[in-house]
C-alpha cells in the first residue's frame, strides 16, 4: 500500500496524492536519481491482483515509453515492487481538458481548433509507431499551466480494452466508436472518431450521445445519427460542423484515414471558416456504378449456372403452373363472350369449393397473426422479435464472453483466486467460522460448478476462518482516526477508498467489509469507505436559443437558475429577430443550483462597419519565455467572420497596422513562429550532470481583439 514520504524502485519518494481514476491513484513524487519531480500512476488493488491485465500493462506501457512528444504526457519508467504495479511519468501541472470545458462551459471555435490540432500531433505521433490510444476523451487530455496541450494514458488504454473491464470503471462510453461498442476491431480510425466526439463536446459543452445506461449510450453510438454541433451552437462554421461529422462517421472508411489529413482540414478551417472544402463520403455515393471485376464475373456466371440446374430440376412445377395459366385465360374468353349462353355450372366441382374455402380462412386467420403480432410490438405488448429480427440488445449480449465454472470449494483463498483471476472473473471475499473448513480454505463460491459465467463477473468466495474468528466491530459512521483505532485494539488491518455519500458526513465511514459483527480472521484486511459527503447536484441548462426574452426568464427561474445581463446584440439569423440569439452557457451544460445565465436579444442583421489601428508587439516573456527576438514570426489578423485582414512575416516589432470597413466587431492576431532551444547542462548536488538535448518547437500565440465602430 502506498504511503506519503515512502520510497519505491529505489528512487522515487512519493510526496502528495494529485488524482485518483477508476484504475489507479496518481502521485507527485521526487526522483532522487535525476532530481526531479514526476508523476507516479499506481495500479488499484484488483487490477494488480489480475495477472492478464498486468502482463498486457507492462508490455504496453513499456512500448509507451518508447513515444517522446511534446504533445504527448512522457512515460518514464514502469515497474512493481511488493505486489505494487506503478508507471513514472511526466508531471504536468494542469487541469485535465474535461474539468477545462466544465469551467468555460464551452470553448470558441478558435481555442478549439487550437486545442485539437496538437492533440493530433500527439496521436500521430504514436500511430507513427504503430499505438493506437483507443480511449481518446477530454478526462486523459491535460492543458499545462503554460498552455500547452499533452494526450496521457497511453498503453493503459489498450492494457485495459484487451481485457474485460466493466465500462463504469472506463467511464469511456460516452466516447467510444461504433465498431469499439460493438467489441470489434478497433484502429488508428478509433482515435479519429473518439477524438471527433471530444471536439463536439468542445464546441457544444455537452457529449454528443448520452443515456441511462452503459449500453443504451453503446448503442446509441451504433444507430443513432450523430448531432450537428450546429443545433447547439449556430454560429459554429460549417467547415467545422462537417469536420466533426467526417470524424464521427459510423464506417471507418468514411472517417478521416490519418491525423495528417485531419489536421489539414483543421488548418484550413481556421483560415476559411465558412468555405466548403471538407469531402464526405454519403453511402449513396457508394452505390453509383463501379466496375465489375474478373471475379466479380466469375462469381455471377456460377450463380447464373445453379439457376438454370434448379429451374430444369423443377420443370415439372413450371408446366402445372403455365397449364394454370393458360386455364385462367380461357376462362376470361368465355366472361367476355356476348353470343351463346354460357352456364357456370358446367365445371362446378364441390370438393374443390371445400378446399378452397379451408384454405381461405386459414389465410385469413394466418393474416390476423401476423397483424396481432406487428400491432402488439408497435404497442410494446409484445417482448421479443417478429421474424427473429436481432436488437442492438441481442448483438451486445451476444459478443459477451462466457466460462464455465470451475470447483473451488476446499481450495486455499490464494489458489482460488489465482484459477478465478485466469478465466478473466474477479473474486470477492467474505468470511466465515467453520469447524469443517481449515481456516483460509474456500466453503463456497456464489455460482456453482459447472455454471457459465460471464467473463468479467463478481465471484463471491465465502473463506473459513476455523473457529477463532475475530468479531469486526461496527464502524459505520465512525471518523476516519476513530475507525483505524479500532481495528488496531483488535489486531486487524484495513484499506481506504473514498467517495460521496448523502447521508454520511465528510471523513466519516460510510461503508466496511467484512460487515460489522461478522467474523473474520486474526489480521484480516477490513475494507473502508469514507465519505467525501453529498456529491454536488448540479442542474443542466435549458435551451433557450429562439425564445422570447419572457419565454427564456421564466424557463430559467423553472430550473432553479438565475437570468443575468440582458442585453441586445445584431445576429446574422434573421428567423431570431426579438428573440434569444445567444446564452452565457450552453444548453445541457450541468451546473450549480442559481446559477446566474446572461442573454442576448436579436435586434436584426447588423450593418455597422468598424475598423483597426494599432501597434502591434512581438511575443512578450509572459506569453513565451523562450521567444528569441529577430525571429521571423508570421502575423495574421482574422475577423471573426472569416476576413483575412493581413498575412505578413516580420522579424522587428512592433508592426504599425491600419484597417477599415471590417463587418465584425471582434477578431484576433495569430503569431506563428519556430523557437530553436539550445542544449543544456545541469549540474547537480551530488556532481552528476544531466545534458538537456537541443529541440525546435512550433509555436502559435492567439491574441484576441476588439474593432471600434465606423
Amino acid at each position: 500500500m502506498i504511503k506519503i514520504g515512502m520510497i519505491i524502485g529505489e528512487r522515487y519518494e512519493i510526496l502528495e496524492k494529485i488524482g485518483t481514476g477508476g484504475m489507479s491513484d496518481v502521485y507527485k513524487a521526487k526522483c532522487h536519481k535525476l532530481n526531479r519531480f514526476v508523476a507516479v500512476k499506481v495500479l488499484k488493488q484488483e487490477f494488480s491482483e489480475n495477472a492478464n491485465f498486468v502482463s498486457k500493462f507492462r508490455i504496453e506501457a513499456q512500448a509507451a515509453a518508447g513515444l517522446s512528444h511534446p504533445n504527448i504526457v512522457n512515460v518514464y519508467d514502469v515497474g512493481e515492487e511488493n505486489g505494487i504495479y506503478y508507471i513514472v511519468m511526466e508531471l504536468v501541472e494542469g487541469i485535465t481538458l474535461k474539468k477545462y470545458i466544465e469551467k468555460k462551459a464551452r470553448l470558441s471555435v478558435k481555442e478549439a481548433i487550437s486545442i485539437t490540432i496538437p492533440i493530433c500531433m500527439g496521436i500521430e505521433a504514436a500511430h507513427n509507431n504503430h499505438i493506437i490510444h483507443r480511449d481518446i476523451k477530454p478526462q486523459n487530455i491535460i492543458i499545462s499551466k503554460d498552455g500547452k496541450v499533452k494526450v496521457t494514458d497511453f498503453g493503459i488504454a489498450k492494457a485495459a480494452t484487451s481485457n474485460t473491464i466493466t465500462s463504469n470503471v472506463m467511464g469511456s462510453v460516452h466516447y467510444t466508436s461504433p465498431e469499439q461498442a460493438r467489441g470489434g476491431f478497433s484502429d488508428a480510425k478509433s482515435d479519429i472518431y473518439s477524438l471527433g466526439i471530444t471536439l463536439f463536446e468542445m464546441l457544444t459543452g455537452r457529449v454528443a450521445f448520452n443515456g441511462e445506461t452503459t449500453v443504451a449510450i453503446a448503442i446509441k453510438h451504433i444507430q443513432d445519427d450523430m448531432p450537428s454541433p450546429r443545433d447547439y451552437v449556430a454560429e459554429i462554421p460549417l467547415s467545422i460542423e462537417q469536420i466533426v461529422h467526417k470524424c464521427c462517421q459510423k464506417s471507418p472508411d468514411r472517417r478521416y484515414q490519418t491525423m495528417s489529413e485531419l489536421i489539414n482540414d483543421l488548418k484550413k478551417s481556421l483560415l476559411n471558416p465558412d468555405d466548403d472544402f471538407v469531402k464526405v463520403t454519403h453511402p449513396d455515393e457508394e452505390a453509383a456504378t463501379q466496375a465489375i471485376t474478373d471475379q466479380d464475373l466469375a462469381a455471377i456466371k456460377k450463380q447464373r449456372q445453379l439457376r438454370t440446374d434448379m429451374l430444369d430440376a423443377s420443370e415439372e412445377t413450371d408446366s402445372f403452373e403455365h397449364d394454370d395459366d393458360e386455364y385462367e385465360y380461357e376462362e376470361d374468353e368465355h366472361d367476355d363472350y356476348d353470343g351463346e349462353y354460357y352456364d357456370e355450372d358446367e365445371d362446378y366441382n364441390p370438393k374443390m369449393e371445400k378446399v378452397t374455402t379451408v384454405l381461405a380462412i386459414i389465410a385469413a386467420v394466418l393474416i390476423g397473426c401476423v397483424v396481432l403480432f406487428v400491432a402488439g410490438q408497435a404497442f410494446g405488448l409484445f417482448q421479443f422479435n417478429l421474424f427473429g429480427e436481432r436488437t442492438p440488445e441481442d448483438e451486445i449480449e451476444a459478443e459477451m464472453e462466457y466460462v464455465e465454472m470451475i470447483a473451488v470449494m476446499g481450495m486455499r483463498e490464494d489458489d482460488a483466486k489465482r484459477a478465478l483471476i485466469s478465466l478473466g472473473l474477479t473474486p470477492e471475499i467474505e468470511t466465515a467460522e467453520s469447524a469443517d473448513f481449515e481456516s483460509g480454505t474456500v466453503i463456497r463460491a456464489s455460482f456453482r460448478e459447472g455454471e457459465m459465467v460471464a467473463v468479467g463477473s463478481n465471484v463471491i468466495l465465502t473463506v473459513s476462518i476455523g473457529t477463532e474468528g475475530v468479531t469486526v466491530p461496527h464502524l459505520v459512521n465512525k471518523t476516519i482516526e476513530e475507525a483505524i483505532t479500532e481495528l488496531n485494539r483488535v489486531g486487524f488491518t484495513y484499506s481506504r477508498s473514498d467517495d460521496y455519500d448523502d447521508h454520511i458526513a465528510s471523513g466519516n465511514v460510510f461503508k466496511q467489509s467484512p460487515e460489522a459483527n461478522t467474523k473474520a480472521a486474526p489480521g484480516a484486511m477490513i475494507n473502508l469507505w469514507v465519505s467525501l459527503g453529498p456529491e454536488e447536484k448540479r442542474i443542466a441548462i435549458p435551451y433557450l436559443i429562439g425564445l422570447t426574452e419572457e419565454e427564456a426568464i421564466i424557463t430559467l427561474r423553472e430550473a432553479g437558475l438565475k437570468e443575468g445581463s440582458i442585453t441586445e446584440t445584431t445576429n446574422e439569423n434573421e428567423s431570431l429577430i426579438g428573440l434569444v440569439c445567444y446564452q452565457s452557457y450552453s444548453g445541457g451544460i450541468l451546473v450549480e443550483a442559481g446559477t446566474v445565465v446572461d442573454l442576448q436579444i436579436s435586434t436584426g442583421v447588423a450593418g455597422a462597419y468598424y475598423y483597426y489601428i494599432d501597434s502591434i508587439s512581438g511575443p512578450s516573456f509572459d506569453e513565451d519565455p523562450e521567444f528569441k527576438p529577430g525571429s521571423t514570426v508570421r502575423m495574421i489578423i482574422l475577423a471573426d467572420d472569416g476576413t483575412q485582414l493581413q498575412d505578413i512575416e516580420t522579424t522587428s516589432f512592433p508592426v504599425q497596422v491600419s484597417f477599415s470597413n471590417i463587418k465584425s466587431p471582434y477578431g484576433k492576431i495569430l503569431l506563428r513562429y519556430i523557437n530553436q532551444i539550445d542544449a543544456f547542462t545541469i549540474n547537480h548536488e551530488d556532481g552528476t550532470v544531466e545534458t538537456i538535448e537541443g529541440r525546435i518547437e512550433s509555436k502559435e500565440i492567439t491574441r484576441l481583439i476588439d474593432f471600434i465602430q465606423q
